[in-house]
């Protein structure tokens, strides 16, 4: 059949298994929404308010669906503003299709209006990115991103079309979609298997490579047959049940001291789609040190990612799940019931929370933990960056996969709440809920209006304690309490700003608050935004300060 460049794109993304798109329409995209307009019935669009929060959608969707993500933008402008929705999803190993338009081709190179390079800005952001020249080459570039998004270590892709190939027609016909195979070699897990049988103070790490690759049955197999506790990253979260008793916490700058002690004392670290970043090691060598009594065993997806930080003993490329279910077929049932005991021991010495002397002040665990047990740990929880996003990770207990969606590795400040409204349009049966710090809710409020709009029941969690908390607890501890603006003390009224975006407003201003507004909002059935007020100077603890050993964490600081 003859169709044109907009019609193909939307056959195309039908033909990936594509439903919805998150976008904001513009000139340069005009025959796409054209296009879209008539393709309603099979492919729905939601429009935020920013090019940047549509990225984020997509990029919420897909973690917490599986399924790859796209995004639609304009040139110039609507391109760029994707740039941090990108990185973001690029960092994090997010797969994702951005599609952007761009001036008919004869004007490129000429400094046209709203004409962008958006390919040479989003190239070291991107697995790959194309510029669409020729509209019989359209369908083939499309189906290749798709492929590339998804295979090997997942991540974003941009296609850029210039308007007149968004017009142009040619023949199209339908392709079957081109599948992904894994493979693993079978020395490296025999080699491997042979490391871990030996353990008698097995340790296991686990990354977001276990939750992109749906590992959360193979990781709870391993876990037990080799009789170990288990840690998570910030981006692993959801990869193992927080209740389990074998659960240690996190590793890294905001890790347990548990799970510090746990690695200094083991004989062998298993590490799961880890690329051990400095969040996690802290300081390299001193981390080599820590572990210089442990033989390291890696799996990881991106052999670019094994021996780059951390040089390991054993390593098995492949697929996280898929590697699990071929070592466990070598491996020896083990129990190790004294190692066990010590882990429960130092949990019971070592447990995380922050502490008041005012018996009325709302603490982040005491809201948290609230959320959690009302939502029975399964609730999908979105961030922001800062203080919160610790808290949430070390209070709330997730217990299923795909339910954690946060900015890892960019630490994107605005991500949480468009991000929300991706979790929700592709979980429309689950409780979505975005935790926020004030600073970065003022980022990105105005999505207030597409929750709004679209009548998303997500709750807007904001825990206002009226500064940037993290940055101003950097500056207590190491720049001599200079407060060097990050105090922000905005008068602005949440219930009234919720009201004017057409949003209900709640607020928490004292422990008594927490359950029966918690209560009130998951049972609402409308989108909601609670302004929940604590103390300025509550801390994330523990903490390691940069450079220092992640096996010596602090504590406890003097405010």
């Amino acid at each position: 059949m003859i169709l044109n460049g907009s019609q193909i794109i939307l056959e195309c993304l039908l033909e990936q298994g594509v439903d919805t798109v998150f976008g904001f329409p513009g000139g340069a995209v005009l025959n796409i929404y054209d296009a879209l307009y008539d393709y309603s019935d099979k492919i729905t669009h939601i429009l935020t308010s920013h090019e940047q929060n549509a990225c984020h959608a997509a990029d919420g969707y897909a973690r917490t669906t599986g399924k790859t993500g796209v995004v639609i933008a304009t040139s110039g402008p609507g391109a760029t503003n994707l740039v941090t929705g990108i990185a973001t999803a690029y960092m994090d190993s997010i797969p994702l299709v951005a599609i952007t338009g761009n001036v008919a081709t004869n004007l490129l190179g000429l400094d046209s209006f709203q004409e962008v390079d958006i390919t040479g800005i989003t190239m070291p952001i991107t697995k790959h990115n194309y510029i669409v020249k020729n509209v019989h080459d359209l369908a083939d570039v499309i189906r290749e991103a798709f492929f590339i998004a998804n295979n090997g270590r997942k991540g974003p892709v941009l296609i850029d079309i210039p308007k007149d190939i968004t017009a142009a027609k040619c023949i199209f016909e339908r392709q079957p979609v081109k599948g992904h195979s894994f493979s693993v070699d079978s020395n490296e897990i025999i080699k491997a298997a042979e490391v871990i049988n030996t353990a008698e103070k097995p340790f296991i790490y686990v990354g977001g490579g276990a939750v992109l690759s749906d590992a959360v049955s193979q990781v709870k197999k391993l876990a037990e047959l080799v009789d170990a506790p288990v840690s998570l990253s910030l981006m692993g979260q959801c990869a193992f049940d927080n209740t389990d008793e074998r659960y240690t916490g996190m590793l890294g700058m905001h890790g347990t001291k548990t799970s510090a002690q746990a690695l200094i004392n083991c004989d062998v670290m298993i590490v799961l789609g880890s690329r051990f970043s400095d969040r996690v090691t802290c300081n390299a060598d001193s981390f080599k040190n820590n572990v210089q009594k442990a033989r390291i065993v890696q799996i990881e997806i991106d052999p670019a990612e094994i021996n780059k930080n951390i040089d390991v003993d054993v390593h098995v490329s492949g697929d996280v799940g898929f590697v699990i279910s071929e070592l466990l077929k070598h491996l020896t049932p083990k129990k190790h019931p004294e190692w066990m005991a010590q882990i429960a021991e130092w949990k019971n010495r070592y447990p995380v929370g922050q502490y008041s002397s005012n018996p009325e002040a709302v603490l982040p665990q005491d809201v948290i933990g609230t959320l959690c047990e009302l939502t029975d740990g399964k609730a999908i929880i979105s961030t922001e960056v800062g203080q919160h996003q610790m808290w949430t990770a070390e209070f709330y207990d997730f217990k299923a996969g795909r339910r954690f969606a946060t900015s890892g590795g960019l630490g994107t400040m605005g991500y949480g709440l468009g991000a929300a409204i991706g979790c929700k349009i592709g979980n429309p049966d689950a409780t979505v809920v975005n935790i926020a710090g004030d600073g970065s809710f003022y980022m990105n409020l105005t999505e207030l209006s597409t929750l709004a709009k679209y009548n998303l029941p997500v709750i807007e969690l904001v825990l206002n304690n009226s500064v940037l908390g993290m940055v101003r607890q950097w500056q207590r501890m190491f720049y001599n309490g200079h407060f060097s603006q990050t105090t922000l003390e905005k008068p602005t009224n949440f219930e009234m700003l919720a009201k004017a975006f057409g949003v209900e407003g709640m607020t928490i201003a004292k422990k008594d608050d927490i359950r029966p507004v918690l209560e009130k909002a998951l049972g609402c059935g409308r989108p909601v935004l609670i302004n929940c007020i604590i103390d300025k100077d509550i801390n994330v603890l523990p903490m390691v300060p940069a450079g220092a050993s992640v096996a010596e964490p602090i504590l406890d600081i003097d405010t």
